[in-house]
């Protein structure tokens, strides 16, 4: 695996669900929803959601996450729930569960 991606932000799709992915870019969003935290990751190719909730070990790392923080992501592609599709987006009927993170600036 390379140390910084497997893939590029804006090429996963539905063929790639349960796929353990690395990933690397910039926050672009964060959205803290108590228990869950959402982070837009974002490289030169495209945007992906990613996703961690309170009972993650990552949880607290992910959770003082700024905008513009150049991070690497490991996790797993799942498919979203039909309410939270994003059609604006080639990555929107997905997102990647965290399961390890680096922080690199």
């Amino acid at each position: 695996m390379h140390p910084y991606r497997t893939h590029n932000c804006g090429e996963l799709s539905k063929t790639n669900l349960d796929e353990k992915v690395r990933l690397s870019g910039w926050v672009h969003r964060k959205r803290d929803h108590g228990g869950v935290v959402f982070v837009d990751l974002r490289d030169h190719y495209g945007i992906i959601q990613c996703v961690v909730d309170i009972s993650d070990k990552n949880f607290s790392s992910v959770e003082i996450l700024r905008n513009e923080t150049v991070v690497t992501i490991t996790g797993k592609v799942r498919s979203r729930s039909i309410d939270t599709i994003n059609k604006e987006l080639s990555t929107g009927y997905i997102e990647v569960s965290i399961l390890d993170l680096e922080i690199l600036s």
